[in-house]
């Protein structure tokens, strides 16, 4: 069964990084199956996830965009890997000038 690692809605400004928006009891995991589901409202978003300092996605755009608040599990997976654990990190950026850009996600982990 999977466990939701960190779920949410983020607006990052134009041009610009959110700060890590995994925070709380999961950050720190052990090994296991991390699955990243994300969806940008528009193309322009780029997404960073480090598990244990090694990047599963490094700045690579979200290729799944669309209405705010309609990500779907089995249509928006961008990333799904067996990792060794360790810290979780995740960003966003946006690379468009226009800021009223949101991005939903999802991160799950199956130890």
């Amino acid at each position: 069964m999977a466990i939701v690692i960190a779920s949410g809605l983020s607006t990052p400004g134009a041009n610009t990084k959110t700060a890590d928006l995994v925070t709380g009891t999961y950050q720190f995991i052990g090994k296991g199956k991390v699955t990243a589901v994300i969806k940008g409202s528009i193309a322009g978003i780029n997404a960073t996830l480090l598990v244990g300092g090694i990047a599963m996605i490094n700045d690579q755009p979200v290729m799944s965009y669309g209405t705010a608040g309609t990500i779907s599990i089995n249509d928006n997976i961008m990333a799904s890997q067996v990792m060794a654990g360790g810290k979780v990190e995740f960003f966003l950026r946006n690379v468009t000038a226009t800021a009223a850009t949101t991005c939903d996600y999802l991160l799950l982990f199956e130890p």
